[in-house]
């Protein structure tokens, strides 16, 4: 087969690369990493499968930055530095040109955060793609779900909508130029995980998520975990021009509340926190929006409403991406 190469020459050639902070890389069993003095490990994996997370044929240069972009969006909404990942991949066949250009978007972004690739895995199979990241944190200063209350503020970094906009406008659901096509998909292909941000809001914050499943069903899951509502106006919701256009539609709607893929953080804080939110934010040149509140939960019952231009409770169908649905 044409530009195919072995197992052992693929890891070789793409996927061994000289390490920073790491005691041993690629070429043992295992990696051997040590976290700095009084800082604590922060660890996710995600996976990608072609068809189900991205589109066949997907560019495998924007392919690459997506597999450790997803995950370093992980490690933003903890607030934790990355250092280390691991990547296993089932490929269909083992292509150079494909290798080259997937190899060359992931080691740009894990280059810009100081990522050692350590490790990982390579099979023959549908293309499926999975990451184990790693990051260091102060200890006891990480963010995590757990912490909302009543009274906080609910922000979110950057704007909502357009990379599900752009799953909706490839898959004829809603009608978009060329143009606007291209750009909403860069936000799909390439997005940008806020882990300045997240490092900038240790202490401040007192919960925070990344949203890939949407706003409505990543927020819940802050709910969820910290035992309270949220009540956040769609009004306030930051948004592109081209969502701001097309804000009446239907499918532009679902995008903004529960499309996912935007991989920006939602967090909350104290209203007395309000200044050094904003002032984190622009130390990292990254636009924070407050959007909405934390309330008790009524009667036990966790959940997000939100309220339209009149004031009103939004009906609200399809709340997030479901993996099985």
């Amino acid at each position: 087969m044409k530009g195919s190469i072995s197992e052992f020459s693929l890891i070789d050639r793409y996927f061994t690369h000289r390490t920073r902070h790491t005691l041993l890389g690629v070429g043992d069993d295992a990696a051997l990493i040590r976290p700095r003095r009084g800082q604590v490990l922060a660890i996710s994996a995600d996976m990608l499968v072609e068809g189900r997370h991205f589109f066949r044929g997907a560019d495998p240069e924007a392919l690459g930055h997506k597999t450790l972009a997803v995950n370093l969006s992980d490690l933003a909404a903890m607030g934790a530095t990355p250092r280390w990942a691991t990547l296993a991949l089932a490929l269909p066949q083992a292509d150079a040109r494909w290798l080259a250009a997937f190899t060359r978007g992931f080691m740009r972004l894990a280059r810009a955060h100081n990522v050692d690739l350590i490790g990982g895995d390579t099979t023959r199979g549908p293309l499926n793609l999975c990451v184990q990241i790693m990051g260091e944190v102060p200890a006891g200063k990480a963010l995590r779900r757990d912490g909302a209350c009543a009274g906080d503020e609910v922000w979110v970094s950057g704007t909502l909508g357009d990379a599900a906009l752009a799953v909706a406008a490839r898959n004829k659901k809603i009608r978009i130029t060329k143009q606007q096509l291209t750009t909403v998909s860069r936000r799909l292909d390439k997005p940008t995980p806020r882990v300045a941000l997240g490092a900038a809001l240790r202490g401040i914050a007192t919960s925070a998520i990344d949203i890939s499943d949407g706003l409505l069903a990543d927020l819940g899951h802050i709910c969820e975990r910290s035992r309270v509502s949220a009540a956040i106006a769609l009004d306030a919701l930051p948004r592109s021009m081209l969502m701001r256009a097309q804000a009446e539609h239907s499918v532009a709607r679902r995008a903004l509340l529960s499309g996912g893929d935007d991989y920006e953080l939602c967090f909350t804080a104290s209203p007395k926190r309000r200044a050094a939110v904003l002032r984190a934010g622009a130390r990292t040149r990254v636009q924070v929006t407050r959007i909405g509140h934390i309330i008790r939960a009524p009667a036990g019952a966790v959940g997000v409403v939100v309220i339209d231009g009149d004031g009103l409770p939004l009906p609200i169908a399809q709340r997030g991406y479901d993996h099985f649905g």
